[in-house]
């Protein structure tokens, strides 16, 4: 429409700079220099540390699932149980979920030593009383999971590589910001001091 102002220019963004602690200027000070080495090398020492954390760290985890594993194939045994009671039916048979799921079951099983016991043991949705499953047992005879195959070792152990490259990040957020909070506390003294030197400047009558 004629007459019409156009509406003003949008406000352009001021530019961000990166490191600006490093860089020269007329505002910057020595605390701030201080703050920006402190952060650039606390960030260079996170990226060299990383790789090798998570490596060892994974390297310990999977060496320490491995010996827990060797462990519980030696401590658990395979037992042929029979279900005492018929499993729960799932509200959605023939699904995937119904597939996955299972339900707490009595069954009645022998263990190692020739001992007959009674538990419960997880079993697929609607499975009849008198089905013969397999379950896992400790020395005690109680029924358990069965021991730690590779791909839990290997996926458990990448969790604690993992964990523990978070913990090298966190580490190195909390010294920074440690770093900080007592130069910003350097400079609220260095300011008071300044203040009291000038103060009385600015007070003081003629």
């Amino acid at each position: 429409m004629p007459g019409r102002t156009p509406p003003p220019p949008a406000p352009q963004e001021l530019p961000r700079v990166a490191f600006w602690r490093l860089r020269r200027n007329p505002l910057r000070r020595r605390s701030d220099r201080l703050q920006g080495w402190i952060g650039l090398g606390l960030v260079l020492a996170a990226l060299a540390a990383t790789p090798a954390v998570v490596f060892l760290v994974g390297d310990a985890a999977r060496h320490h699932y491995t010996r827990i594993a060797q462990h519980q194939s030696e401590t658990r045994h395979r037992a042929i149980a029979v279900l005492l009671e018929d499993a729960r039916r799932h509200p959605e048979p023939g699904s995937a979920e119904a597939k996955k799921t299972r339900y707490p079951t009595k069954v009645r099983f022998t263990d190692s030593r020739g001992h007959p016991r009674t538990a419960t043991a997880d079993v697929e949705p609607a499975k009849p009383r008198g089905s013969i499953i397999r379950v896992w047992t400790d020395t005690g005879g109680r029924i358990t999971a069965p021991p730690l195959d590779p791909s839990e070792i290997r996926v458990r152990a990448v969790g604690s590589g993992i964990i523990a490259a978070l913990g090298v990040h966190t580490t190195t957020a909390v010294v920074y910001g440690i770093a900080s909070r007592v130069l910003h506390r350097h400079n609220l003294a260095a300011w008071d001091t300044a203040w009291a030197e000038t103060a009385p400047r600015w007070t003081t009558s003629p």
